[in-house]
């Protein structure tokens, strides 16, 4: 685990090293470990190494072949490499160090592109084809580890993260307008684009190829996507239950290997509570880590965010050595700043709590297992895909979703919210940002359980990934590095093959409540849906307790919305309500401060988008001042 970064001049001009130093000293804390550096005249690699296999100076990035026409900067880990570098052994490869690293490098010279399908873990690299004058970079499935790019002129720059291409002198930072529009809407970018103008995030299961005289940018190439879908042959529940069991169990095994201490999160739910019990079995006396919060000025449903007691509960249990924190309402404020830097975008969710949840984990081991996933997999937001799943055609079923997914401002408030900049952004229709999602899948939807499908296909592509962003930047933040075992492509494979009633219970009866329901819907609602993962909760009873699986889906976020208009509303008001606000450059002051007036005075619950407003403003003051 590791950060990259890296320059390209296409024109054939040599690269500066102390460009190219600045880069990774700008991401210096993804790998306190050590540095290194590869040129080749116009291309230039760099490299932070946070080790984790293979401790020795045979790890040294990048790393080249043997012939020399092959150079690695990578970041991440295969977990399949053993197995890999047995087979290319057999093609007569030979090694000299023991780490993934090098696999991935012979792996890429031997199979090229090819061998992205072959990689079963989370990775961002580079490799330098020196024959070929040829530039590669790709992605892992699913997005856990981010890589960012730009073109300037005739400099291709890219990074593990933003702050390294934002060091180079070709770069002049700048807000992307439409981008603040998108985030606005959703809470999250659904396209590649980022709040720095001209640097795009390489989308998920992608890579991309540059060549020596090049003279536009190059797109992407898609290797691997999601595909849910009802299996064509149909096991019956206790087969299903057998084979979950195994995957998950190989699973988390797989992403034990470390030469370093490992740890786990242990929220007190039900994912990372059956990954700790798995993980427990092989580490004895494992560390584990949970965060709670101060409950005392929280009020109505904010009384349930902390988990510290079953947390405590399964440590017990599983024999843990468990460390815990407590949050209070004046500790986002203190964060903030610091957090947005190294967040350098704001994304899904209210973060702060993951930063310090890192923090905690890092002062005692180097590598982390997190729960993220298994609701997104498994189909833990059973109250979101059921609100578009009786629906006329695909269209009608994009409107209702869309409409659902405006998490911050309305349609009908963007161009009052945008006004300052309104001929700039009005062009940026989010509707189709939202519809191209789906872009390259089939819009010949027959049933309820094709629409839940498609729904678990969007929130694996949009709120999943950005969950993944966020904590690879907050963990690294604190060179930790974390494992997502749910995410393990065997686990995933089964998991999107898995018939949606084995997800979701009592479909029939909640489509029908769904169509013309008279009365309060809103209670009868809740009660119908209040279910989820059905399969992996009855798999998971053999772990933990069964209280804890048939709990109802707990998020991990503070009680801000109690707090926003109690202890912290002063900072608010002094953040949101300050006449020189970075923020109304872009934003209509009086039409943000009605929205947070609403908020303060009770009548909307708009934590989210004050969360948001509060990130953007500190990011105006970190990156544009």
């Amino acid at each position: 685990m590791c950060g990259i970064a890296g320059i390209f001049n296409l024109n054939g001009e040599p690269v500066s090293q102390v460009s190219l130093r600045k880069m990774t000293d700008a991401i210096s804390h993804r790998g306190p470990d050590g540095e290194g550096f590869y040129a080749d005249s116009f291309i230039g690699l760099g490299h932070r190494r946070l080790a984790i296999i293979d401790l020795s100076g045979a790890g040294h990035q990048p790393m080249v072949t043997r012939d020399g026409q092959y150079a690695l900067s990578y970041n991440g880990e295969v977990y399949n490499f053993q197995e890999l570098r047995l087979e290319l052994e057999s093609l007569g490869y030979q090694f000299r160090s023991r780490t993934d690293s090098e696999v991935v490098l012979y792996a890429y010279a031997e199979w090229k592109e090819t061998a992205l399908n072959r990689f079963n873990g989370m990775f961002a690299f580079a490799i330098w084809d020196r024959n070929r004058q040829e530039l590669f970079l790709a992605r892992d499935r699913y997005g856990i580890k981010p890589l960012y790019y730009t073109l300037q002129g005739n400099t291709f720059l890219f990074g593990s993260e933003i702050k390294a291409i934002l060091t180079h002198p070709s770069y002049h930072t700048g807000i992307d307008k439409g981008a603040l529009l998108e985030y606005l809407t959703f809470q999250n970018f659904f396209t590649n684009r980022t709040l720095f103008k001209e640097i795009r995030l390489l989308p998920q299961g992608t890579y991309m190829r540059l060549s020596l005289a090049q003279t536009k940018e190059s797109q992407p190439q898609q290797y691997w996507d999601y595909k849910f879908d009802e299996s064509e042959y149909l096991k019956d529940e206790a087969e299903y239950i057998e084979e979950l069991n195994r995957l998950f169990v190989q699973a988390v095994n797989r992403q034990l290997i470390s030469d370093v201490e490992l740890g786990s999160y242990l929220s007190g739910g039900m994912d990372s509570g059956s990954i700790t019990a798995i993980a427990a079995m092989q580490l004895p006396y494992l560390k584990t880590f949970v965060v709670g919060f101060d409950l005392h000025s929280a009020s109505g449903i904010e009384m349930g965010c902390d988990e510290r007691n079953s947390a405590e509960y399964m440590s017990y249990l599983f024999k843990t050595e468990h460390y815990e924190m407590v949050l209070k309402a004046g500790d986002m404020e203190r964060i903030l700043p610091r957090l947005t830097w190294h967040l350098e975008e704001p994304r899904v969710g209210q973060s702060y709590p993951n930063f310090y949840a890192a923090q905690l984990a890092s002062k005692f081991v180097k590598v982390v297992l997190s729960g993220a996933g298994g609701d997104e997999l498994f189909g833990g937001y059973p109250w979101r895909y059921y609100r578009a799943v009786v629906n006329d055609d695909f269209e009608h079923y994009v409107d209702k979703y869309y409409r659902y997914w405006q998490r911050l401002i309305p349609n009908r408030l963007i161009r009052e919210v945008f006004k300052p900049i309104w001929g700039e952004v009005e062009g940026v229709l989010t509707r189709n940002i939202f519809r191209d999602v789906f872009a390259k899948q089939s819009c010949e939807l027959t049933s309820p359980e094709d629409y839940i499908n498609h729904s678990l296909y969007f929130e694996a592509k949009t709120f999943l990934h950005g969950l993944l962003v966020v904590e690879d930047k907050l963990s690294m933040a604190h060179s930790l590095e974390t494992r997502v075992p749910f995410l393990d492509n065997d686990l995933v494979d089964f998991a999107m093959k898995l018939p949606v009633r084995f997800k979701l219970g009592n479909l029939g009866e909640v489509v029908r409540l769904n169509e013309n329901e008279p009365g309060p819907k809103t209670t009868k609602y809740f009660e119908k849906t209040k279910d989820g993962k059905l399969l992996l909760r009855k798999a998971m009873r053999q772990y933990i307790p069964q209280e804890v699986t048939d709990r109802e889906k707990q998020g991990f976020s503070a009680p801000d919305a109690s707090w926003f208009k109690g202890e912290s509303i002063d900072y608010i008001r002094r953040r949101l309500y300050n006449r020189d606000a970075g923020i109304y450059e872009y934003l209509d002051r009086k039409a943000v401060q009605g929205l947070v007036n609403e908020h303060l005075e009770g009548k909307q619950n708009r934590r989210l988008l004050i969360w948001s407003l509060l990130n953007i403003e500190n990011w105006c003051e970190g990156f544009l001042r």
